[in-house]
């Protein structure tokens, strides 16, 4: 997941690892090992992550991420064995504000195990409850546990939120990254329809009141929900999401060149008949299978998923007669870096499934 370099001579002196649920430090030097596992110490039961150090790497600022207190910083002393806070990462965020989160398990309807999070609306019983299925980007990256802003803000309002980390995620090893080529809008997308149906099937959710909500590659999974994988979700949101694969593999392949197409094609299971297979698992080709209101919401200045992945899901859903709605955001990327942007995006988003998905 990472090297670790001495910050003064930028030797090689260590790596990081995810390894399933936890993150793991290894420093060739024992000193390092020990200093490491005195940091970790002191902050039992929170998730801990080295952000940056004093070139004599006597003096460490770390990320704890608490599960009932959010994330914020501190900087160590290892000389004097003591903590300073710094600061919350997000200054307003209380301890009462934040929903408990935990992980789930299950089986794909081919039998693969995944995994995944659930955050349940803090003080409510987890059951029949509203449900956002909630995609991540990459796709071959994953989720985390811990404080993630946009889970929180959904909950605040009601909703249970459900991460999955599907085949094609990263962090669980390579069979499982591989299990995911050529699978776009196929297993990739019903291993989240049957985590849907798994905690249904246990009465946390409703399945009546099931939403699909994503950025980048999510926003394509929440576009495909509402196309290739009918009949599971009520509503869908994309967020700067892909809607016509062929269009955009020819654009990464001239802004990119020809490792971006071969990255592409084969994760998306393109690389013979490549202009059939990407408009069968294109939304914006399959827009006759919508049933669902749809919610389009776009950075005008992503460099990444250009904005007419947007527009050409906008423009064929208004052939199409289908309800939808599309909102660009004035001078934002992809990554919603803008503080203003990106409260506009949520506030779009919690209009959005207030008006198709209440919660009760």
């Amino acid at each position: 997941d990472g090297l670790i370099r001495d910050p003064g001579t930028r030797r090689l002196i260590g790596y990081q690892a995810l390894m399933g649920d936890e993150r793991r430090y290894t420093f060739f030097d024992p000193a390092d090992q020990r200093a490491w596992e005195f940091v970790q110490a002191a902050f039992k039961g929170d998730r801990v992550s080295r952000e940056t150090w004093s070139n004599d790497r006597r003096k460490i600022v770390v990320r704890a991420d608490s599960p009932t207190d959010g994330s914020a910083y501190a900087l160590i002393d290892l000389a004097t064995r003591k903590a300073e806070w710094l600061g919350g990462e997000y200054e307003k965020l209380m301890p009462e504000h934040i929903a408990p989160m935990r992980p789930v398990r299950f089986k794909a309807s081919d039998g693969l195990d995944l995994t995944g999070y659930l955050t349940t609306p803090r003080g409510r019983e987890a059951k029949a409850l509203p449900l956002v299925d909630l995609p991540d980007g990459g796709p071959d990256a994953r989720d985390r546990p811990g404080f993630d802003w946009w889970a929180q803000a959904r909950a605040s309002r009601g909703d249970a939120v459900l991460q999955i980390n599907f085949r094609g995620s990263d962090g669980f090893g390579w069979d499982h990254l591989q299990a995911g080529f050529g699978q776009w809008g196929r297993k990739m997308q019903t291993d989240r329809s049957d985590g849907v149906r798994h905690l249904a099937g246990q009465g946390i959710i409703d399945p009546k009141r099931v939403c699909i909500v994503g950025a980048s590659y999510g926003g394509y999974a929440a576009l495909a929900g509402a196309t290739l994988d009918a009949g599971v979700y009520s509503c869908a949101a994309s967020v700067a999401g892909i809607s016509d694969l062929n269009r955009f593999v020819s654009w990464a392949k001239e802004r990119n060149g020809l490792d971006a197409f071969r990255y592409w094609t084969r994760f998306m299971g393109a690389e013979t008949n490549r202009e059939q297979v990407l408009t069968e698992i294109s939304p914006a080709r399959q827009v006759d299978k919508v049933g669902i209101p749809i919610l389009l919401v776009h950075g005008r200045d992503d460099t990444v998923v250009p904005l007419e992945q947007s527009r050409l899901m906008a423009d064929a859903l208004k052939a199409g007669g289908k309800p939808h709605q599309f909102s660009v955001l004035a001078g934002e990327d992809h990554w919603l870096s803008r503080g203003e942007t990106r409260v506009g995006m949520l506030n779009a988003v919690v209009g959005f499934l207030e008006t198709h998905n209440p919660p009760r």
